[in-house]
């Protein structure tokens, strides 16, 4: 019970998020919003306005008087009519463009601020169709809102004019009319939970496409494209279902309108026609009326609204569920000078559920190496990335030189961090693009030291424009790819580096050299190595041994050889269990380096 109360809590609270953020939608569609309000406005008038101007019309000519004025007062109102729905459709769409444009550009910016953290909560395929066509639903509620409420104009109007030729014909019409609003009701209520459920599943099956294409390689290598068809299809049942039950609301509602609006008509004619006979009206009135009926029956347009109004608010809750994650904030604050002395307080760190770090205290003083190790999901990534603030722990301080990294300026924080991964994604227009790309543009001579340093200076010496070859005509290996990683962080850490695994792909030789330029060039940063070699983890000054979120020890590298699990990190087991050799002391840098430890 009360599970079902806080799902009820969750979803009535989305839905008023979502009802804001499109009421922001609309402030941000520009001057186009108000203009398509005039246009429907107007539109909404000239339609109330033809069926009086008719009957009077109809009148003076069957009386034998000239009908001249009220000829021409139809004709003017007919051209207003079609002016102002042409207006209406410019304004329509450029209301739309630009809420569309607003609201991507507000997923977007939110969406790289919220960082590694989206992939967390919201899978890529899923991202996308909710910035791409979520957005676009959202948007229409500009003009679906607009259009709803004047809709209901010729309702009110159609029921007053009805009441002004003869009361009894108003009357009729009201004690007919709650047939039509319950099956108005029902509609809205059907149509909602279909399109909610409709686009849930298409941003489900981008998701699995999304996948499929990021593991094309492996789908071609293992020869199972017919078998990543179904699976990425394997919804398309359920969209076709949803998609029957959105057109079966809608034929049902059209077939309920169908029987009640003529009979609707029929009753007010027939006491029109009554009213006729008793001369209480005339026959221009009783055409009038005959109009206004329909106007005021005629809730097609409501029906068309309120499922566009339905497809904007389910895009807007989409939208809203995105932008409710809580991004990194920053503050204002600049570090002081020091060495780049990294300290983490009692941090802990939860990923859907799963502590993966907790409490862990470390001091790294400033210019030193510290190499992390530990099994397969020892929490040694996230460790990296709370180092360098890529993600926040959920308890517990991390201090750069004495200063919280959330109380520095994203630009503070971004020049004294390089970050450095073990598949990094490659950004810029050239190879010099790549490098460079930062907070900062580093100078060009800033970029050439970095690439020397990663041991790339030869192979852009090679390339046909040198660091101005475009990085989409660049040919690139896997270990090229992490050393224009690691030249990028070189050229942008101010005083902390930060080394995913970042030379799992180079060669022992270029391995080894890089280590060199980490101990000698680089050497009065302070680094942090996560470390699957045990070259790498000898270079340290420091090791770090994470065992299940948790410091199991720390010390040299040749202090902690001696341990036999400490050497099985770095080693292949065969198949009774044990590590081949487990007695072999490593060389002071040159331990065995088989890189066939898992990460």
């Amino acid at each position: 019970m009360t599970g079902s109360v806080l799902d009820r809590s969750d979803a009535i609270r989305n839905r008023r998020g979502a009802d804001r953020l499109l009421l922001r939608v609309t402030r941000n569609s520009g001057p186009w919003a108000p203009a398509l309000m005039v246009t429907a406005l107007i539109v909404t008038v000239a339609q109330l306005c033809l069926p009086a101007l008719l009957g009077r019309a109809l009148d003076d000519a069957l009386s034998g008087r000239f009908a001249g004025p009220w000829t021409a007062g139809c004709a003017a109102v007919v051209l207003l009519l079609v002016t102002g729905e042409a207006l209406s459709e410019l304004a329509t769409g450029h209301s739309a463009a630009r809420a569309t444009a607003w609201l991507r550009h507000r997923l977007l910016d939110h969406l790289l601020a919220l960082g590694p953290r989206t992939g967390s909560r919201f899978p890529g395929g899923d991202l996308v169709s909710r910035v791409v066509t979520g957005a676009a639903d959202a948007a229409g509620a500009v003009s679906a809102a607009t259009w709803l409420v004047l809709s209901l104009v010729p309702t009110v109007g159609g029921v007053v004019a009805l009441w002004l030729i003869d009361p009894w014909l108003a009357v009729t019409f009201l004690l007919a009319l709650p047939p039509l609003l319950l099956c108005l009701r029902a509609f809205t209520r059907d149509v909602s939970e279909v399109i909610t459920g409709y686009q849930r599943t298409q941003g489900a099956l981008a998701t699995a496409l999304v996948d499929a294409l990021a593991g094309i390689r492996t789908i071609a290598a293992a020869g199972t494209a017919d078998r990543e068809a179904v699976r990425v299809l394997d919804r398309l049942p359920e969209l076709n279902r949803l998609g029957h039950g959105m057109w079966r609301a809608q034929t049902r509602m059209a077939a309920q309108t169908a029987l009640l609006i003529p009979l609707l008509e029929v009753a007010v004619l027939g006491v029109a026609g009554f009213a006729l006979a008793g001369g209480r009206i005339s026959l221009g009135q009783m055409v009038a009326a005959a109009q206004y009926t329909a106007l005021a029956a005629g809730l097609g347009m409501t029906t068309v609204q309120l499922g566009r109004l339905a497809r904007a608010r389910a895009g807007g809750r989409r939208a809203a569920e995105v932008l409710a994650e809580p991004g990194m904030s920053y503050g204002t604050g600049r570090l002081p000078e020091g060495p780049g002395r990294l300290e983490l307080r009692d941090v802990a760190v939860s990923r859907r559920g799963v502590r993966v770090l907790d409490g862990i205290d470390l001091v790294v003083p400033g210019g030193t190496a510290v190499a992390v190790v530990g099994g397969s999901g020892a929490g040694k990534s996230l460790l990296a990335a709370v180092a360098g603030r890529l993600a926040d722990p959920d308890r517990g301080t991390v201090l750069l030189d004495g200063v919280p990294l959330p109380r520095l300026s994203r630009e503070e924080l971004r020049s004294a961090v390089g970050h450095a991964f073990e598949r990094p994604a490659l950004f810029g227009a050239t190879m010099a693009g790549a490098i460079g790309y930062g907070a900062r543009e580093p100078s060009p001579e800033r970029i050439a030291w970095a690439a020397g340093r990663a041991r790339l200076d030869h192979f852009v010496q090679h390339l046909p424009e040198g660091y101005g070859t475009p990085l989409a005509d660049v040919p690139m290996s896997g270990g090229e790819a992490q050393r224009i990683g690691l030249a990028r962080a070189f050229a942008h850490a101010g005083r902390l580096l930060v080394l995913d695994d970042a030379t799992s792909s180079l060669d022992t030789v270029t391995e080894r050299q890089v280590t060199l330029a980490l101990t000698e060039a680089l050497g009065d940063r302070t680094r942090i190595l996560v470390a699957h070699r045990a070259s790498t983890a000898a270079a340290a000054d420091q090791v770090v041994w994470l065992d299940g979120g948790r410091i199991r020890n720390r010390g040299t590298h040749r202090a902690l050889w001696h341990d036999p699990e400490y050497r099985r990190l770095f080693r292949p087991v065969r198949g009774n269990g044990t590590a081949p050799d487990d007695r072999t002391a490593p060389d002071d840098r040159t331990a065995p380096d088989d890189g066939t430890a898992s990460k």
